[in-house]
């Protein structure tokens, strides 16, 4: 049974068999086609805002849209978790493993369980951003199971989430899935800004801890490593599990098979190559103490070295980022600094060198030189 509203043309009321009534619109399509579309079940809504939902709706009608088939359209649409798989399909080979292992992670661990069951079209940017806030309260946060890793939240998962669903619905528009973007414009915190940096009074106090700590026992191999991360502004990964072989102490670089911007050369000083362990017929430049394996655990070593050197806030990326004030510091662009840090740079000389660049290299001596001085003598 159908009760049509007196003032509002198109729009009424349809009452089921069961007693369910339900807040609809008539209207005809551009191609003259009849359609009902029931929107809100009767006391979901109050009267007056059901008109104004159905003069919307009326009105999207007489701009030529057609309210029912979008929704039709919406309901045969993938749901989130069919594009993200299909995503991933699609970046196999084409993005480096490590890179996509991570927004696989995200995707099982945050994407599907918040949003996975949604239809593509159906997001919008309130989605996204409820998601983020829910990354960030942690509710997708898991303890360790197994073998496997902890899941945790916080902004910067947040971030770095909502800017993986953002490409992920770039590639939804490039299928021709969605007009939008609904990851765009959400705000996110700046991820991976780092601020932090050893002053060079506070250099000289860690140096001073790092020799306290090497006569009361510490373990040489973080403590070599934590001080070739200071005088080369390698990231964590890329001095801990180096590989001998990528070791060229005669050209004054290090040869990377692969990096986080690929495969490329990084211009080192040769006071770094003495901060090096002796080969002990391991293939790694570290060593792991125990085992086969390259040395893990600095975060705990650079925890005890800060500790007796009365240092705050501190993480590993702390020195990566001292180095590169250093080189700020003493004058060196912006370019320069990229180009010791291995950030990607573009041009065909920067892509397809054999040899480090002299200049890169001359940088490189002189701020591993200024920082291994500050070490033994703070302040200078």
């Amino acid at each position: 049974m159908f009760a049509w509203d007196s003032e509002l043309k198109g729009f009424g009321v349809r009452v089921m068999r069961s007693g369910v009534a339900s807040y609809l619109v008539k209207y005809r399509t551009i191609e003259g086609r009849q359609r009902k579309l029931a929107f809100a079940r009767v006391g979901t809504v109050t009267p007056d805002e059901a008109r104004g939902m159905a003069k919307e709706k009326l009105a999207a009608t007489a701009r030529g849209e057609d309210p029912s088939a979008d929704r039709n359209r919406i309901r045969q649409a993938p749901t989130v978790a069919e594009v993200c798989d299909l995503y991933l399909e699609d970046a196999a080979g084409r993005v480096k493993p490590s890179m996509l292992a991570m927004d696989r992670s995200r995707i099982e661990r945050h994407v599907k369980p918040l949003i996975g069951s949604r239809r593509v079209p159906a997001i919008t940017s309130d989605d996204v951003e409820k998601l983020r806030r829910d990354i960030e309260a942690g509710r997708t946060a898991r303890p360790r199971q197994g073998n496997g890793g902890v899941t945790t939240g916080g902004a910067g998962v947040a971030a770095r989430t909502v800017g993986m669903i953002g490409t992920i619905m770039e590639f939804a528009i490039r299928k021709k899935l969605i007009a939008t973007n609904p990851a765009r414009g959400v705000w996110r915190q700046p991820d991976g800004k780092q601020d932090r940096f050893l002053s060079p009074v506070e250099i000289g106090r860690l140096g001073r801890a790092i020799r306290d700590a090497l006569d009361d026992g510490e373990t040489r191999t973080g403590i070599a490593t934590l001080r070739f991360l200071l005088l080369t502004g390698l990231r964590r990964v890329e001095a801990a599990a180096l590989p001998w072989q990528w070791v060229d102490e005669r050209c004054s670089c290090i040869r990377f098979g692969d990096t986080k911007g690929g495969a490329q050369l990084r211009p080192i000083g040769a006071i770094a190559f003495a901060a090096l362990p002796v080969q002990n017929g391991s293939p790694w430049a570290f060593p792991a103490d125990r085992g086969p394996g390259h040395f893990v655990g600095l975060a705990k070593v650079l925890g005890r070295l800060c500790d007796r050197a009365g240092l705050h806030g501190v993480t590993v990326h702390v020195l990566r980022h001292t180095f590169a004030a250093t080189a700020a510091e003493m004058g060196y662009s912006e370019l320069v600094i990229a180009g010791l840090l291995g950030h990607r740079i573009s041009g065909v000389t920067a892509r397809y060198a054999h040899m480090p660049d002299p200049a890169l290299v001359a940088a490189a001596e002189k701020v591993s030189a200024k920082i291994a001085e500050r070490l033994i003598r703070p302040g200078r």
